[in-house]
């Protein structure tokens, strides 16, 4: 390591020993502190002369940050100039973002990712993390031994295929694992010394970047088969070999690789995947939260078959047998849609998961159905559901007809339009509360405004997965946990329901404020850590609290002294 954090033993104080020194500690993105490097710093650290005089504190470096950022126009704009910010001063970027997280986490997550990762190569400034690709066969573990971490790391990885709702971005997909580790340090603290983002770079279907001179990637068709399958079983073991204890977090992989992915490796590395797991923890803490009912009493719709779709029914399923039911009875009161129409038992093209979450025939007994299979208006037609849960992508799917049909069935209806980014959105919040009348209790994916109706303000929760994937990442890694299970997702459910605040729900708001995300990930860490003790996925801790305390990192200057 180029750094360690010592104490010094005549006050107590804490500093870090260096072993660079010059330019080189200016061009160390975690070590560099700019002009707010102190005059004796300067003098050890050999940079006098490579600073302006004065020595800035870090408020006035916030302040001449906050207004270069400013000047940017666009959201990318403003993206581009944090990404460049974060290659340069790691505390500084953590700090701007921890001083106005609801302005900035829209800005270097959803929505505008979605336009960073599409835009990549055209914007391309400087490498970060890894890029492994079918050329690197038989040496991705000398690979990762070229990017040293603290230990134990957070590995996110993609192989870019299902970017948001936006698809297959090749190389592009980069932006995605860069921004949801930076949210790991942002919300729950973990140091970003322990963070790697990986594109596992396999080429790529999408056309027009195969067409782009200036693409970055891989530029071969994308690779399938068994061959896939050989190179991400490599990377895995490089992965054990090189980072042992590493958590590794599998992110917008489609759904043809998802879940062999997650099932092949989740029992031999600890390891998730946030759009199957993380996605679906998140929406059961929202219905937990918005509704005095218990889970298993409400009739839950949700339009999207894939890796969300799939993770959301089986926690649902999972929630409602934990609250003692059947699991028969749990999964009669659950029914998925995919773009053909309702999921059933018998239909011909079903497959995969997709038959896994089929409903019994049966259960469709009496039923007025006008189309075949059942159109999502025949499903909240017949089912009145309490819940509608929105994965599909597909914009304004929840129609009027739709919202309507299913208020005259719940007094209360939960609607959730969880589709990234906003433009994929099944229902904007202004229709799903007009449509019914005021009733609805509204929860996004991305980001939107406040909705005025009838006189009363209702705020818009966003069932955004920072308040699930880092407290999840904190608490694994706090108590060394040597797997993720179903029941440390459910905890972690319970954990984020029980963190929002009643005015809050009173208010339509379903999830905590973003600026409370820090408070919300070590109450989330607290319970999955305690699950995975209980479930013996992890040993006991002595002082479970101050351990995730402990782990958890400020950004702040320390001094620096030569080692």
């Amino acid at each position: 390591m180029r750094f360690r954090l010592r104490t010094d033993h005549a006050d107590g104080a804490r500093y870090l020993a260096v072993d660079v020194t010059g330019k080189a500690i200016l061009h160390d993105a975690f070590l560099n502190k700019g002009d707010a490097f102190t005059r004796s710093e300067r003098e050890v650290l050999g940079l006098v002369g490579l600073l302006p005089d004065h020595v800035s504190t870090i408020d006035e470096q916030l302040q001449r940050i906050r207004y270069q950022y400013q000047t940017k126009t666009t959201q990318i704009g403003k993206n581009i100039y944090l990404n460049s910010l974060l290659d340069r001063n790691e505390t500084l970027f953590y700090r701007f973002i921890l001083d106005d997280l609801a302005g900035a986490v829209p800005i270097i997550y959803t929505p505008t990712i979605a336009a960073v990762c599409s835009h990549w190569s055209h914007n391309y400034r400087r490498a970060d993390g890894l890029y492994i690709t079918p050329r690197d066969r038989g040496r991705i573990t000398e690979i990762l031994r070229g990017r040293p971490a603290m230990q134990p790391p957070v590995i996110v990885v993609t192989d870019n295929e299902r970017i948001l709702g936006i698809g297959d971005q090749g190389a592009g997909g980069m932006g995605i694992p860069i921004g949801k580790l930076a949210l790991y340090t942002v919300a729950a603290g973990i140091h970003p010394e322990r963070c790697i983002p990986i594109s596992i770079d396999v080429g790529t279907n999408n056309s027009e970047l195969l067409a782009d001179p200036l693409y970055l990637g891989y530029r071969e068709p994308r690779l399938r088969g068994i061959e896939y399958e050989e190179l991400i079983d490599e990377f895995v073991d490089a992965v054990l070999e090189v980072y042992p204890g590493a958590l590794l977090q599998w992110e917008d992989f489609a759904n043809v690789t998802s879940f062999r992915n997650l099932e092949t490796h989740r029992k031999r590395i600890t390891s998730f995947n946030d759009d199957i797991q993380g996605t679906a923890a998140m929406v059961v803490a929202g219905i937990m939260a918005a509704s005095p009912l218990p889970v298993h009493e409400h009739r839950i719709v949700i339009s999207g078959a894939g890796s969300a779709g799939y993770g959301i029914a089986h926690q649902i399923a999972y929630a409602m047998i934990g609250d003692g039911i059947d699991p028969a009875d749990a999964w009669r009161r659950i029914f998925v849609l995919d773009s053909r129409g309702l999921l059933v038992s018998g239909r011909r093209d079903l497959k995969g998961i997709k038959a896994n979450l089929a409903s019994d025939p049966g259960n469709l007994a009496g039923w007025a159905i006008a189309d075949d299979p059942p159109s999502l208006l025949d499903v909240v037609t017949n089912v009145h559901p309490t819940v509608l849960i929105g994965v599909s992508g597909q914009a304004g799917l929840f129609t009027r007809q739709v919202i309507e049909e299913m208020g005259r069935g719940c007094e209360r209806p939960i609607i959730m339009p969880l589709s990234n980014p906003t433009s994929y959105a099944e229902v904007t919040p202004t229709n799903a509360i007009a449509w019914t009348e005021g009733r609805a209790v509204v929860a996004t994916g991305s980001p939107f405004a406040p909705v005025d109706y009838g006189g009363r303000v209702y705020t818009i929760g966003q069932a955004n997965n920072v308040f699930i994937f880092p407290g999840m990442g904190l608490g694994i890694l706090s108590v060394g946990a040597r797997e993720v299970t179903d029941g440390m997702f459910l905890e972690a459910a319970k954990a984020l329901a029980g963190a929002t605040a009643p005015d809050l729900i009173s208010a339509g708001q379903l999830y905590p404020d973003i600026e409370d995300v820090r408070t919300v990930s070590r109450t989330v860490a607290l319970a999955v850590a305690q699950q995975a003790i209980s479930e013996g996925v992890a040993d006991l801790v002595d002082d479970l609290e101050a351990t995730i305390d402990a782990e958890m990192w400020y950004p702040e200057y320390l001094p620096i002294r030569p080692a």
